[in-house]
């Protein structure tokens, strides 16, 4: 096995500015044989005890089915993955727990169920909990003796969190919290016993603060009443609720961290809930390639499976592409992740502040792959749907859930609108404070547009030489249009939420690209070129994709603000770093699909 060099040095956001050498990136072809075995527990657990009950699941009457196979979950310790071994938990790393919500992530309702509870619902205590609370709740919360959820969202409060209208006022001994106030969309909210509850406080002069605070709440405090469990488009055995707080009295050391901390607290902890997200959305997206293809070569028309016909190929293929790009750019992330934790540990940071300074550091990658895996899963059921044909429209069929399910993936921990706004407010927002160069590299594009191309090819060694050129040119594209676009609308350039998604289009689109060409130029180091000739293709047929996208967002930055020379200036400029030689895509699409046709599942 190769290596992975020590990567501490790597910022987040710098993968636009900066090339990234293979050695430096971590791909799950490198987890551990006990990593793999974690895994592969995952993935029992789900075939024993939760697919053969799905229909069961979602048409359960009460949430003390999803309970109970929550409470099976914890015997096997898939509670308390992150959950720090003090605490009677098993500590993983970050990247290892990314892997147990990639094997959980096709289990439908009770995935958002698990997420729910070892993440948003549990994480807060892990990161920002005291001695005491962390004593008090994290080993019957690993164990699954006690059901976490995560309470943020309000009517009035979706997507500006910090809009929250449910306060808590101190009582007059000092020692309670009264809540009053309204949560919805609460997971787990039927069943759970320790709510994360976010509030604004009222001080003395009736004035609410301007930030919230996080308290941890026991369903056993009298007050607390429920809606009957809504009925939603999917993930139908996922029990989700309207929570209502009725002078509720919560003691004052149930609050978490600090006053005014909560807002802090709900961004740092949906960072998490977003990139793995994005990973379980894969797990997902891969059970359903593999009913796709299973389906595909059994159904027959005009005597053939239609497996064998090029349109069904297409659509494998795709899958295959958009699955194999995400998985291993969720992996780098996650890697990047742990290496700046253990990084800052090393220089005496303590475990919870490292973990919390690692995932503020990558948040720009949490934020692209939260859009970019829940967006796959999004074509993948899609397209399952299609194979499937007439049997994909029946409830009958497994595409019918998976159709369903994978909507709400898309606006769970922030919309993916929201996420694309955030990656390019982030990056700009780093910029300005001298984190992350972004200017000196857009200028030096904006004065290479205007100079003849230089048409040497620099003499290098190693594989897809090209293709690395492709993308240093989809990365002077995104600084190009960015650079541009902060010229011309400086301060109000966040009203511009159309051209901002355009940006995000091309930052999302240059990560993955990059990604899957590492993870191929890495294993082809490992493995030879020979033993990973299809992986190249899929590597390629992304990359190809990428371009056009990359290319298709710029110009509709481009044409929303440039006008005269400029326009037309940027225009060349943008099919100059939007080239790439052409290939027979549909030779390389028919080899992945016959690989995996062959197979009869998804191979990757």
């Amino acid at each position: 096995m190769t290596a992975t060099e020590p990567k501490a040095s790597i910022t987040g956001g710098e993968f636009l500015i900066k090339e990234t050498e293979a050695s430096q990136v971590f791909i799950p072809e490198e987890f551990t044989e006990e990593q793999q075995m974690i895994a592969a527990t995952c993935r029992e657990f789900l075939a024993r005890e939760i697919l053969p009950r799905l229909d069961e699941i979602d048409t359960a009457k009460s949430p003390e089915l999803i309970s109970s196979l929550m409470d099976k979950a914890g015997e096997l310790g898939l509670l308390g993955t992150s959950v720090p071994a003090e605490y009677e938990g098993f500590g993983m790393n970050f990247n290892t727990s990314m892997l147990v919500a990639e094997a959980t992530g096709a289990g439908h309702s009770f995935s958002v169920a698990l997420s729910a509870h070892t993440g948003i619902g549990t994480l807060p205590i892990v990161y920002y909990g005291n001695e005491e609370q962390k004593a008090k709740y994290l080993p019957k919360l690993a164990s699954g003796e006690w059901k976490a959820a995560y309470c943020l969202t309000e009517p009035d409060s979706g997507s500006d969190a910090n809009s929250g209208k449910t306060k808590a006022t101190l009582s007059a001994d000092g020692r309670h919290y009264v809540l009053n106030g309204q949560k919805m969309w609460i997971t787990n909210g039927g069943f759970a016993d320790v709510y994360i509850v976010f509030t604004k406080i009222i001080d003395e002069n009736g004035q609410a603060d301007k930030n919230l605070t996080a308290f941890i709440v026991d369903r056993s405090f009298e007050g607390i009443t429920m809606n009957e469990p809504e009925h939603k488009m999917g993930i139908k055995g996922s029990d989700t609720r309207q929570i209502f707080f009725n002078d509720v009295q919560v003691p004052a050391e149930n609050m978490l961290s600090e006053r005014g901390n909560g807002f802090k607290i709900a961004v740092n902890i949906l960072n998490i809930g977003r990139i793995k997200l994005g990973i379980a959305a894969i797990g997902g997206a891969k059970a359903v390639a593999a009913d796709a293809i299973r389906y595909a070569n059994e159904r027959k028309q005009f005597k053939t499976p239609i497996s064998q016909f090029g349109a069904i190929k297409h659509k494998l293929a795709e899958m295959a592409v958009k699955i194999y790009a995400s998985e291993t750019a969720c992996y780098r992330a996650g890697q990047n992740i742990d290496d700046l934790i253990e990084d800052l540990k090393s220089k005496g940071v303590d475990d919870s502040s490292a973990k919390l300074k690692a995932l503020e550091q990558f948040a720009i990658e949490c934020a692209i792959m939260k859009v970019h895996g829940s967006e796959a899963l999004d074509y993948v059921v899609d397209e399952g749907v299609q194979v499937y044909g007439g049997m994909g429209y029946s409830a009958d069929a497994p595409m019918d859930r998976s159709y369903r399910d994978a909507r709400i993936n898309r606006i769970f921990e922030g919309t993916n609108e929201i996420n694309r706004m955030l990656i390019v407010d982030m990056l700009l927002k780093r910029a300005m404070k001298g984190e992350l160069n972004l200017m000196e590299p857009a200028m030096a594009v904006a004065k290479e547009i205007m100079s003849i191309p230089d048409f040497n090819m620099d003499e290098e060694e190693g594989i897809f030489i090209a293709e690395k050129k492709v993308l240093r040119n989809l990365k002077k594209a995104a600084l190009m249009v960015a650079g541009a676009a902060v010229q011309k609308f400086m301060m109000n350039l966040s009203s511009e939420q159309e051209i901002l998604m355009n940006i995000a289009d091309m930052v999302i689109e240059i990560y993955a690209a990059e990604s899957v060409l590492l993870r191929v130029e890495k294993l082809t180091g490992i493995k030879g070129e020979a033993a990973v000739e299809l992986q190249t293709q899929l590597a390629l047929v992304y990359l190809h994709e990428a371009v056009e996208k990359v290319n298709n967002a710029g110009r509709a930055a481009i044409t929303s603000f440039a006008d005269g020379d400029e326009l037309r200036g940027m225009l060349m400029g943008l099919k100059r770093f939007t080239k790439i030689e052409p290939m027979n895509l549909k030779e390389a699409r028919r080899a992945i699909a016959d690989a995996m046709i062959a197979e009869n599942k998804y191979i990757f």
